[in-house]
């Protein structure tokens, strides 16, 4: 018996939840308190993910002993059978625990993420969003925001309990309480998990084969950028509004009246440079000049909190786009090149990565050659397992022969005691599944105002977002999973021995509609979804009300394309603009290197010197593009053309709305440093702001 492969599989899910967590939120930046509740809903959840295949096999083993000795029970009085049955007893697999542990396990980690996805996190989400200014406003608010939407759960499960106590012959304990609970909470994640399989099983690989044609996806992708122009568009004129209810506000309410703390706190969440557009906004003349009463400051702070995370994400999803393109159009210009070393139109900054390793030789073979293969091998995969899925999920209620393609698979392995093929199988399948869900919710137009971005750009409440639905779709997922492989006997009716995980669920075998009709037939669902998603049915009725879709023979997409790709030529010739002053600048200051020493200030201070270098630069750009959209910009000693924008420019756009500090005004920017690597890793800036921090 050894505990090893349990530790590891606990080590590998916390390393797997920071590494993500790191990637798309920021630890130095956001509230601890939601990193640390983030943090935890993703661990439970991937830990319910590496840790069931564990409990597959351990249950597999303890089913062979159990039917050993029900063999050699009937047949004791025969040596010969008695004997077989002695040789080939059932091998132990290499991860054998005891049933005690993983009934703790799963007690521990089930009722956590249960906490965390239906009180901690919803409440958490609403207290972020709350525009009061006091503690016990805000949660007051969070309260009532999750009330209204909680109330008709709580109704269905008081008309259900009424239901189950009057029924004869039921005795409602604290464990069939329990048991009803966890039922109620996974029949909800089953009903949202049939939705989203539906439409990911088909078009996740239907992505990865497209993602092989670069013409395709570059025609897709100025499809993007055109709907994500009028979206940014349409925040910028939002914040604008929210902008001149504060000039109003400000006006009227001066230093010394009482509610001038929360003016202060609201313009604290606004940045530097939307404030100095403020001031120099004028007004107009049936402006009111009453004094706002607290309910409608409170209302003004929601707001623009709301509208500044939503310019944060539009901002972010245009940049990553846009560079995106910038690669694709790169990609197709260098398919016709015969010296096969991949040249960009604007040169990125080179590490030692890119200089020793990934040379513009091996990028042109990658990105010409072999990505495009790769691409079709993985869809072609991501298509058998998707069709694996849906005729499984359509056929594993029927045991007597077994239908189900995982059900063969896993039973096969099972007369071999192939252990670890069943854990590496269950694995693979498990996160597939989750990789279609999870992919899906981000998706839907309806939830846009939940978005994950990499670089750190993904704010505290699609964080939040994230975790609540990681902890819901993980546990129904995983007890889906179970049914297809014929380890659930509550769904195919067969008396065989369950896994933990299975008996801490419980089921609704109390309610004979969902036991026995919702959770066995509703899953065959996933058949008509997936015919409809392959059809585009539902993208086309979406573009019929006027929710613009990519279909390829439609007169909107062709003229959203055609607005995408001039949008793009604009955004290519300022970058090539920007280009050429700065080459112009950098030529003059190498053939006259003492040119800066005349701006010095009188200590000689020489961060002062390269601080109006800056600012020449600055002046430089406004002149050539005459633009203000590029105030925030900065240049290093080498050109940087990139566009994803990093945490410098996003603390000067959003400041302390999205949960980001701000640097000093006197603060040099640290690009300009010499010790680049060296101050991002020793930076800390201020302490991580608690969740009090603006009450």
């Amino acid at each position: 018996m050894s505990y090893s492969p349990l530790i590891s599989t606990i080590i590998l899910s916390f390393l797997l939840a920071s590494t993500l967590l790191y990637r798309y939120g920021n630890w130095f930046r956001h509230r601890i308190f939601v990193t640390l509740i983030v943090l935890l809903a993703w661990y439970c959840s991937f830990l319910i993910i590496f840790v069931l295949p564990l409990d597959v096999i351990s249950t597999v083993y303890r089913q062979c002993k159990e039917e050993r000795i029900n063999n050699i029970t009937e047949v004791q009085n025969s040596s010969l059978i008695f004997n077989n049955g002695f040789n080939n007893a059932c091998e132990p697999p290499w991860t054998n625990l005891p049933e005690r542990v993983f009934t703790n396990l799963w007690h521990t980690v089930y009722w956590s993420t249960q906490l965390l996805t239906w009180l901690v996190m919803p409440i958490m989400q609403s207290y972020i969003k709350a525009g009061d200014f006091s503690l016990r406003g805000k949660l007051k608010s969070a309260l009532i925001d999750n009330a209204i939407y909680y109330g008709s759960y709580l109704l269905i499960c008081g008309v259900l309990l009424v239901y189950l106590a009057l029924k004869p012959g039921i005795d409602l304990d604290w464990s069939k309480l329990k048991a009803i609970a966890s039922s109620a909470s996974n029949t909800w994640g089953l009903f949202l998990l049939v939705l989203l399989l539906g439409y990911a099983l088909v078009e996740v690989p239907r992505k990865l084969w497209n993602k092989s044609n670069h013409s395709l996806i570059l025609t897709e992708s100025y499809f993007k950028v055109a709907k994500l122009s009028s979206d940014r568009c349409e925040a910028e004129e939002t914040v604008d509004d929210v902008l001149e209810s504060l000039q109003a506000v400000s006006l009227v309410v001066r230093p010394g009246h009482p509610f001038y703390v929360f003016l202060e706190t609201i313009l604290q969440k606004v940045p530097v440079e939307l404030q100095d557009r403020m001031k120099r906004r004028q007004l107009p003349d049936d402006t009111p000049t009453d004094i706002p009463s607290e309910k409608a400051l409170i209302r003004l702070h929601k707001q623009s909190i709301k509208s500044l995370q939503v310019l944060q994400r539009t901002e972010t999803q245009w940049n990553l786009m846009v560079e995106k393109i910038f690669e694709l159009e790169d990609t197709l210009k260098n398919q016709i090149s015969r010296e096969r070393v991949f040249k960009r139109t604007f040169e990125r900054r080179h590490n030692w990565f890119r200089k020793y390793i990934y040379t513009s030789k091996i990028e042109w073979y990658w990105r010409c050659l072999l990505y495009c293969y790769t691409q079709k091998v993985l869809a072609i995969l991501a298509g058998l397992l998707s069709i694996c899925v849906v005729w499984s999920e359509v056929t594993f209620f029927n045991v007597y022969p077994p239908l189900s393609i995982f059900a063969v698979i896993v039973n096969v392995a099972k007369r071999n005691y192939d252990y670890f093929t069943i854990e590496v199988f269950s694995t693979i399948i498990i996160l597939y599944l989750c990789y279609c869900a999870f992919s899906t919710v981000l998706k839907i137009k309806v939830l846009n105002l939940y978005y994950l971005a990499p670089h750190h750009q993904t704010n505290e409440y699609s964080l939040i977002f994230s975790g609540m639905m990681l902890s819901r779709l993980t546990p129904p997922l995983c007890l889906n999973f179970l049914g297809l492989i014929h380890m659930d006997s509550h769904v195919i009716k067969s008396q065989i021995m369950e896994t933990s995980y299975t008996q801490i669920m419980g089921h609704m075998d109390v309610i004979g509609i969902i036991s026995h009709g919702f959770n066995i037939y509703f899953p065959m669902a996933i058949l008509l979804f997936c015919l409809a998603t392959y059809f585009s049915l539902g993208s086309r009725l979406l573009s019929m009300i006027g929710f613009h879709q990519f279909i390829g023979d439609d007169e909107m997409t062709t003229d959203l394309v055609e607005e995408g790709r001039e949008l793009i030529k604009r955004e290519k010739r300022k970058r090539q603009r920007l280009e050429e002053s700065f080459n112009s600048k950098r030529d003059y200051h190498e053939r006259f290197p003492t040119a800066g020493r005349f701006r010095q200030s009188r200590n000689g201070n020489e961060s002062t010197r390269q601080t109006e270098e800056v600012e020449t630069n600055r002046s430089i750009l406004k002149d050539s593009h005459a633009l203000n959209s590029y105030n925030g910009t900065r240049f290093t000693s080498e050109l940087d053309t990139r566009l994803l924008p990093n945490e410098e420019d996003i603390d000067e756009r959003f400041g302390a709305s999205t949960s980001i500090n701000k640097r000093e005004s006197n603060e040099l920017d640290p690009r300009f440093s010499d010790q680049i690597d060296a101050f991002y890793r020793n930076r800390v800036g201020k302490p991580p702001r608690g969740i009090f921090d603006d009450v």
